[in-house]
């Protein structure tokens, strides 16, 4: 054998090391995909064929569940309210944060970091605790009829999307910042030069070069606001108004809860996110990534 051969053989070859953390790797994708694949497997199991021959049993299957599940949880007003929530909380949080991130990362104050502790500081409360005020604030709060058919920020579209972008604000703007800190300032000192104002610059400069985090951000947005069940249950009070999670409550019944049914509805209410997520999936990829290779 040549010592060309013996070399290539000695780099094709994968070190014991890294076969370990492959195995390891493999396991825990298992183990964390494991809830997900048993719910996928009951969703198409008959409640009275597991009751009778138990969960670990294999047959009694059926598409019945999904049919019910749609039925039930009136998805088809569900998945309107969930639309309307994340798409417009997802654009409020992107075009507030990207602002804010402009005027932190360019500009230099007295109150700069105190700003950016502020908006992080809000992502450490857990939501429980401001409960109460919140709900005060909001009931108190009047707003045109046109916006809220309660008068208030309760029970309406507006009060759940206000909340989740003044959670979601102070992560993106804190991620935005930093990115936005990678630019070299010599472009902005030539703008300024040419006569940019400051929104020419964040417009027309800072925008187009802010498309892959914004991507990622936005990505990651869309799945948290569309899957938050918190908020959307304390301030909704109308069934006709639950986004997608809160009407998986329509699902559980009073003496009994159907975990078949019950699992049919989270692989629907699953299904919006998961497009997203492939339909985006380079660009989330590149957004994560390409920060890292900034100099």
């Amino acid at each position: 054998m040549s010592a060309t051969t013996e070399a290539s053989t000695r780099k094709r070859s994968t070190p014991p090391a890294r076969i370990a953390l492959q195995i390891g790797l493999v396991i825990i994708s298992l183990v964390w995909l494991f809830p997900l694949l048993w719910a996928l497997f009951n969703s198409f199991r008959d409640y009275s064929y597991t009751v009778q021959n138990g969960y670990l049993s294999f047959g009694g299957f059926t598409f019945d569940n999904y049919i019910n599940a749609w039925n039930r949880g009136g998805f088809t007003n569900s998945f309107l309210n969930s639309a309307i929530i994340t798409i417009t909380a997802v654009v409020l949080t992107l075009a507030l944060s990207s602002c804010a991130a402009f005027v932190l990362a360019r500009y230099s104050f007295k109150f700069n970091l105190a700003m950016l502790a502020v908006f992080v500081s809000a992502n450490l409360l857990p939501p429980q605790s401001l409960l109460i005020p919140v709900y005060r604030m909001f009931r108190t709060i009047e707003v045109p009829l046109w916006l809220s058919e309660s008068g208030s920020l309760l029970d309406s579209h507006l009060g759940v999307i206000l909340i989740n972008v003044a959670f979601q604000t102070g992560f993106t703007t804190f991620v935005l910042s930093n990115y936005m800190k990678t630019f070299p300032k010599e472009i902005y000192e030539s703008a300024s030069l040419d006569g940019a104002t400051a929104w020419r610059q964040f417009y027309g400069l800072t925008l187009p070069l802010l498309r892959p985090p914004m991507a990622a951000l936005g990505t990651l947005q869309t799945a948290w606001i569309y899957n938050e069940f918190f908020w959307a249950t304390v301030l909704m009070q109308s069934g006709d108004k639950f986004p997608v999670t809160s009407s998986l409550n329509n699902l559980k019944g009073s003496f009994f809860t159907d975990y078949n049914l019950l699992s049919a509805g989270s692989i629907i209410a699953a299904l919006p996110v998961l497009v997203v997520f492939f339909v985006l999936q380079k660009q989330f990829i590149a957004g994560l990534t390409l920060g890292a290779t900034k100099g």
